[in-house]
């Protein structure tokens, strides 16, 4: 894997307001942001396609990112439809991430039913071929798997992104992260392990990078990866404030303080310390995308100028 990819950043917000949500975006793309992204829960927050585009109305470099939907929530032959329609409307910028649902609560509220992993997996991985072929068929797509059957589906509108707009694919289990290994462009390695009495010790980054690794083979230069920093302070001074949060995410999550300063989603201290701490990452893991709340935006833009 090239351990000299370019650094990116996106900047997660939710909200439910149009005021805040043009704001977030305007900002994100002043300070140099890369990405801005739109999560899909059926809680406080907007719907992520049509969030997008309404960034996109008063944005023009910054890319619009879904990280990541849950296909249990949508059609894939309609997806791929509103997928390359925001592509269109925003001059190319969409960056569509897939995911196979994971937050058990989306379900229960929505009485959609949470199947096993392997059977949300595998009907992902028949999304992704639709979605795919959607993108890149000249007229009409075609497909009959377990789980979904497509006849003579009109192929439009043709996103703008040739040869289509790049695909994320995000999770934390190793099947998730093997089929993003084969078929994804941006690989999304979550850090939303289950801890607790009972179970299972849930696999350590290096191992969830190991496994794209073996799996991606030829691809593996091509690929970017990605992280969700869940827990950021930049800044001078900020020893105390910094204390505080690693003890909250610990007891949070389940882990000891130095699991939680270990983590890649962990980026605190002064400015240099955090881009040293980037390249570090990077020539680790070859990690090199890292989406970053909305509230951190302002304190982390010295760390973009700085790289």
């Amino acid at each position: 894997m090239s351990q000299t990819r370019p650094f990116r950043f996106g900047v997660n917000g939710t909200t439910t307001s149009l005021q805040v949500w043009h704001e977030i975006a305007r900002t994100a793309e002043g300070l140099g942001f890369a990405t801005l992204i739109a999560q899909d829960h059926v809680g406080q927050q907007l719907a992520p396609l049509p969030a997008l585009v309404a960034a996109g109305a008063v944005t023009t470099r910054l890319r619009l990112a879904t990280v990541v939907l849950d296909n249990d929530f949508r059609h894939p032959a309609l997806l791929a439809k509103e997928a390359a329609t925001v592509d269109v409307l925003s001059g190319g910028r969409l960056e569509l991430g897939l995911g196979a649902g994971w937050l058990q609560s989306d379900y229960n509220k929505t009485g959609i039913a949470f199947d096993p992993p392997g059977v949300r997996i595998a009907r992902l991985a028949e999304a992704v071929h639709i979605c795919k072929s959607f993108f890149i068929e000249p007229e009409a797509v075609t497909f009959v798997g377990r789980h979904y059957r497509i006849q003579g589906l009109d192929a439009a509108p043709r996103p703008v992104q040739q040869p289509r707009p790049p695909l994320m694919l995000g999770g934390r289990a190793r099947r998730m992260l093997e089929l993003a290994a084969r078929e994804a462009d941006i690989v999304g390695l979550s850090l939303l392990d289950r801890r607790g009495p009972g179970l299972p010790e849930p696999p350590s980054f290096e191992q969830k990078v190991t496994w794209v690794r073996q799996v991606a083979g030829p691809r593996l230069a091509e690929l970017e990866l990605h992280v969700n920093a869940n827990l950021v302070i930049v800044g001078d001074g900020q020893a105390q404030a910094i204390e505080a949060a690693v003890e909250q995410q610990a007891h949070r999550t389940g882990q000891t303080a130095a699991q939680v300063l270990a983590s890649p989603g962990t980026l605190v201290g002064s400015v240099a310390a955090v881009v040293e701490r980037l390249h570090a990452l990077r020539e680790q893991f070859g990690l090199s995308y890292w989406v970053i709340p909305a509230r951190a935006m302002a304190t982390f833009g010295p760390v973009i100028a700085r790289l």
